[in-house]
């Protein structure tokens, strides 16, 4: 489930925002090149090849589905009708085939946690020998690979899974825009209709759980003729299918867990009654209907996210989704163990070349299917995994937030002075005059001053007074009020 958005740039020519990148890197203290050491024993167990499992899958047809120009490929799927239900193939990249425990890339891999994320660039969780190489689901390369078996029935519920160490081989490497236009076109693969059937299942499911997927658009930065403007692509619906797949296979490693009593699980709590009333403030001054009977979920399930107000109002719904956290258990399944925004029980388990923590969700799965002890020294890691992902949580998520503030500044620079429609959507508690806009176009949430109180909740026009690179900073001051439309019943 995204519920960050991510920059994509689409002319590198005037690609100002390297410099400022560079900054941030620094300010942030954020890991470079890979330590000698570390590159060093990743060439070397990339020149060797992985342990490789004796089951060999490799007749499956399975397809990997990434933005266009992805080489760190964790997932490979392949679904098919069996009987009155359906039957997910999930290939998860088995990093443990080339890391064991304690070795230098073990190590490196601990301190930084997870692969951090800017401008169309990143900061890798491991060398790319192995992360973008060896290890990579790349297509027509034979593979280790965790082999999840996941049997739903009719209505989409998982009734089995399975999970083993396997031999598998990708037949496709394939990008949602190039899916989306086969399907569109009527031509796509016939399996990309059941991914269809089972995606919608499963959606459908989450709504009657009282879930819900916050689908976020990419954010991307045009230049046209030295002008720099900030869009949003909505995102295509088989990636929401096939996030469903993700989705389903940490609820189906959450099952295990909790069924034998030892994992990780990835948590959230319930949303803020104040950040929702916060949340209604901005529906109300954007101008969208919120009916006071109708749910967050349902809510966000309303939106457009090819609507730019819409947008603005899916921006803002991320200040909700608050608290996430992971918890480890070795006995007593914890207290509070659901996650709130999918309304289940779940964990992170199919981004092993991208996050550390799946890694040891793999392992544990695959000792619980096979019944078989958890290793040692997986049990070991677990007490000390929460704290460590959280750390490498709170650094992603500053680094993203950085480069998308400098983004932001770079684009408004040269509009400083112009108005801007939007919507006060908090007022400082020591300050009436200072507080918080969401603009309706470009969906940036940025600080506004006024000579008097701010109105919260209002729909106002805003006037830009800085946009400053250098700093990230981007300032309004009022410009005047704009009459609310009438709520909806």
């Amino acid at each position: 489930m995204s519920t960050t958005r991510r920059l994509r740039i689409h002319d590198r020519r005037q690609h100002a925002l390297d410099a400022g990148i560079e900054t941030i890197r620094r300010e942030l203290q954020l890991p470079g090149a890979f330590p000698p050491e570390v590159e060093a024993a990743a060439q070397a167990v990339a020149a060797t090849g992985p342990r490789f499992p004796g089951e060999d899958r490799s007749e499956l047809a399975l397809v990997t589905i990434d933005p266009p120009g992805a080489m760190d490929l964790d997932q490979a799927l392949f679904v098919e009708r069996a009987g009155d239900g359906y039957r997910v193939y999930y290939a998860i990249a088995d990093v443990g085939a080339f890391v064991r425990p304690g070795d230098p890339v073990d190590l490196e891999a601990h301190r930084r946690g997870e692969t951090l994320y800017g401008a169309d660039d990143k900061i890798p969780l491991h060398p790319k020998a192995l992360s973008e190489d060896a290890a990579s689901l790349l297509p027509d390369q034979l593979r280790p690979a965790l082999l999840w078996t996941i049997d739903l029935d009719a209505t989409g519920e998982g009734v089995a899974v399975d999970v083993r160490r396997a031999r598998v081989r990708s037949r496709a490497q394939l990008d949602y825009a190039g899916v989306q236009a086969r399907i569109d076109a009527g031509d796509a693969d016939p399996m990309f209709a059941v991914l269809r059937e089972i995606g919608e299942l499963r959606m459908r499911r989450e709504q009657r759980r009282g879930g819900v997927s916050l689908p976020l658009p990419e954010q991307e930065v045009r230049i046209d003729e030295g002008r720099w403007s900030l869009e949003f692509r909505a995102r295509h619906p088989v990636e929401d299918w096939n996030e469903q797949i993700s989705l389903l296979t940490g609820m189906a490693a959450a099952h295990l867990m909790v069924a034998h009593r030892v994992g990780l699980l990835r948590t959230l709590p319930p949303a803020d009654p104040r950040a929702l009333a916060k949340l209604r403030r901005t529906a109300h001054a954007l101008g969208i209907a919120w009916p006071k009977a109708r749910g967050y979920p349902d809510f966000i399930r309303s939106l457009d996210p090819r609507n730019p107000r819409d947008i603005a109002m899916m921006t803002a719904c991320t200040m909700v989704l608050r608290g996430a956290g992971y918890v480890a258990f070795d006995g007593a399944v914890p207290e509070h163990s659901d996650h709130a925004a999918l309304a289940a029980q779940y964990t992170h388990a199919t981004a092993p070349l991208r996050r550390l923590v799946d890694r040891y969700t793999g392992e544990v799965c695959l000792a619980l299917s096979a019944g078989t002890p958890v290793p040692p020294w997986v049990l070991e890691a677990l007490p000390g995994l929460p704290a460590a992902m959280q750390a490498s949580s709170q650094r992603a998520g500053r680094y993203e937030n950085a480069v998308l503030d400098l983004a932001e500044a770079i684009a408004l620079a040269p509009r400083v002075g112009e108005e801007f429609e939007g919507a006060i959507v908090e007022v400082d508690g020591k300050d009436p005059h200072r507080g918080d806009i969401m603009l309706a176009a470009p969906a940036i949430l940025a600080r506004i001053e006024s000579p008097g109180a701010l109105p919260l909740g209002d729909r106002v026009r805003a006037r830009l007074v800085e946009a400053d690179p250098a700093t990230r900073a981007i300032r309004f001051e009022l410009a005047g009020t704009i009459a609310a439309e009438p709520d909806g019943f």
